[in-house]
């Protein structure tokens, strides 16, 4: 038996998921590359163990978080932030949302991005989140309710969406 059996499945499953996941944490395609790549090199390392726990998913998620904040932390790097464009004719709503909100998230401390891409772009309860991120409920919560209150200040024109997001929240 090899011991990378079952890696390349794994990879080819969830590789898309994996990948949306950490274009939403970097908010730029060829980083969230680097990134996935990067996880999945240290993920390959610890196949064998990650099988007998039965976990490899979840600890490559929460590799992708802590390898995008330890990246962060790093470079401490400012990222450019445009205006977003005027409203034109040609544009849907739901178009200038997602541009207006991936600004807004790029703005956002890791820690926080991170809850937001959790919590309601992947649908993940809080208990989840807290494992995902290694923290306890509480942290969560609180960088749940710090994260959607900096979303409010930062594009106050998305308010129609963080509503949905806080009558989620109430209602779980």
């Amino acid at each position: 038996m090899d011991r990378y059996d079952g890696f390349r499945e794994f990879v080819h499953a969830r590789q898309q998921s994996l990948m949306r996941t950490a274009y939403l944490l970097t908010g730029d395609t060829h980083l969230a590359e680097d990134l996935l790549q990067s996880v999945l090199t240290k993920v390959a390392g610890h196949w064998p163990k990650l099988l007998r726990q039965g976990s490899p998913e979840a600890y490559t998620r929460r590799a992708l978080i802590n390898q995008h904040i330890s990246w962060r932390r790093r470079t401490r790097r400012e990222l450019p932030s445009a205006h977003p464009p005027e409203r034109g004719h040609s544009h849907d709503d739901s178009t200038v949302d997602r541009i207006v909100l991936r600004q807004a998230l790029m703005r956002l401390t890791p820690r926080q991005r991170a809850v937001i891409v959790l919590r309601f772009y992947e649908d993940r309860s809080e208990r989840e989140t807290a494992e995902l991120l290694n923290c306890s409920l509480g942290t969560v919560k609180s960088q749940t309710h710090h994260a959607l209150g900096r979303l409010r200040v930062l594009a106050p024109e998305l308010a129609h969406l963080l509503v949905d997001a806080e009558t989620q929240e109430v209602n779980r």
